[in-house]
């Protein structure tokens, strides 16, 4: 019970400096994002090992892209799913220039079809932005979403700590910053909920991923980059490991072993100082 109580104060602390840290990731940071082409190389590179990961019992998975990005940016993940066994299904609204009217009412509906016409829940993943869809999109249908994974998504810490919310609120026509509705995002949805982060992001600060610990809920670091994400090997083994727990059998990811050299879990040591 101590330890317990000693993570969650941690947790809490690390919530609260969250908040009122603005600091976006710094230029070097920015600059490494150029990275992302040599993740895709790694990606082609790694298919052999990632082929041999377990099979997927064939649930069906709906994948939200980042913001200012379109379907064609998630056809790596998907298509990297359906080669384990998942049923995919793209977010199919174009380039996501933020919630628009309607854009999440038409999101709302695919979830509930693509649940009713497969008779089982959906897993959602979202990379950056598209995880706030897929977060807010399991509170509303907890019934037909079976878990949540997200890619470098900003669900918490200070609206200001990334370097692409000026952007968001020219592409969206919505500032950032709304208290009520910041309270109500940084709730985790009442599913499994694992958030895939880098503490080498150089658009998203890394504090603004982080789950509380939770029974239902979990954060694995990973190094990727932040425009890479769906497409790091990496990240791609922890979300093929996620999707593929047995339903209602939900356990939070084992980085023991020889993965503790890919992977960490649990809070950061710097978010808990």
């Amino acid at each position: 019970m101590p330890s317990s109580n000693s993570a969650k104060k941690a947790s809490r602390r690390a919530a609260d400096q969250a908040r009122d840290d603005p600091r976006a990731p710094n230029a070097l940071l920015m600059l490494l994002e150029g990275r992302a082409p040599v993740e895709f190389a790694s990606l082609i590179a790694a298919m052999p090992w990632l082929s041999r990961l377990p099979r997927g019992d064939g649930h069906p998975v709906m994948v939200f892209p980042g913001m200012g990005a379109s379907d064609v940016t998630t056809v790596p993940l998907r298509r990297f799913l359906q080669g384990l066994g998942y049923v995919t299904q793209a977010w199919g609204q174009g380039f996501n220039f933020g919630p628009r009217p309607g854009v999440l009412e038409r999101a709302s509906a695919d979830v509930r079809a693509l649940a009713d016409r497969h008779g089982q829940p959906v897993s959602l993943i979202g990379w950056s932005l598209g995880g706030i869809y897929a977060r807010e999109l399991a509170k509303l249908h907890p019934d037909r979403t079976r878990s949540v994974i997200t890619l470098g998504t900003p669900f918490t810490g200070h609206p200001k700590a990334t370097n692409a919310w000026r952007i968001y609120e020219l592409l969206s026509g919505n500032k950032v910053g709304d208290a009520d509705l910041m309270v109500e995002i940084r709730k985790a949805p009442p599913v499994p909920t694992t958030s895939i982060y880098s503490r080498t992001d150089g658009i998203v600060s890394w504090r603004c991923s982080l789950n509380e610990p939770g029974p239902l809920a979990e954060n694995i670091e990973v190094h990727a980059s932040h425009v890479g994400m769906g497409m790091n090997p990496l990240a791609l083994y922890a979300v093929a490991d996620r999707l593929a727990q047995p339903i209602g059998q939900w356990q939070s990811f084992d980085a023991s072993g020889a993965r503790r050299w890919f992977f960490r879990t649990g809070l950061p040591e710097a978010a808990a100082a």
